[in-house]
């Protein structure tokens, strides 16, 4: 049976993710969360990422689906939004790869998240866009370094339309269900691509309907 990891397994990602590959036989899901449930970690951590896979142990694959980011214009925003961007999405992630490597079996996996805005990016986004694409670029050099044959991937999923609703924002265009990017996760557990942004766009269902006021 593989043993899969999944951070962030709480969130509105993460918990999709993993209940869809728990459906089978052949995968065991360990839930990790930042506060709830019987694994928690704090990803800003290494120490406490070292001290998640010490208690787990040696896995076959590891998916984050956590992180944060802020909104706001590139000129307007932060220096604080950025920085926050920063360190909740692109070196909370980079400290899971670091740890996590070590905990791999030979041609393990890990997934990491990133984010449509890198390609695509709504107005007002310059924090989200910014740090999904350097988890792109970041995903592309590790791809290069990981020995063993572990492979490291990016899922890109669209905004989520629960989370954009939750925030006043539009959901008929441009996002997609949870359910969907689960799927899309799913692939980059079940191929065999490394070093590669998995775009959701190209296998997800995402919304490109425009409402009555038009484009936005």
């Amino acid at each position: 049976m593989r043993k899969i990891v999944v951070v962030g397994a709480t969130g509105t990602i993460g918990k999709a993710v993993a209940d869809l590959l728990s459906f089978s036989p052949e995968i065991e899901i360990i839930r990790v969360g930042n506060q709830f449930g019987e694994y928690n970690v704090n990803l800003r951590s290494p120490a406490s990422i070292e001290k998640l896979f010490e208690t787990i142990g040696i896995v076959d694959g590891v998916i984050c689906a956590a992180g944060g980011t802020r909104f706001g214009s590139a000129l307007e925003a932060s220096i604080n939004d950025f920085i926050f961007s920063i360190n909740n999405k692109l070196l909370s992630q980079i400290n899971l790869v670091q740890v996590a490597v070590r905990y791999l079996k030979p041609n393990g996996f890990i997934t990491l998240t990133s984010g449509s805005m890198s390609q695509t990016p709504w107005p007002d986004t310059a924090p989200a866009a910014m740090v999904n694409a350097a988890i792109e670029g970041f995903v592309r050099a590790a791809a290069r370094d990981l020995g063993d044959g572990i492979r490291i991937n990016a899922v890109s999923p669209a905004f989520i339309n629960i989370t954009a609703k939750k925030m006043g924002l539009p959901t008929n265009i441009g996002t997609m269900s949870q359910t969907s990017a689960a799927v899309v996760y799913q692939i980059s557990v079940e191929g065999d691509m490394t070093g590669q942004v998995i775009d959701a766009a190209k296998y997800g269902v995402v919304e490109k309907e425009v409402d009555e006021i038009g484009a936005w």
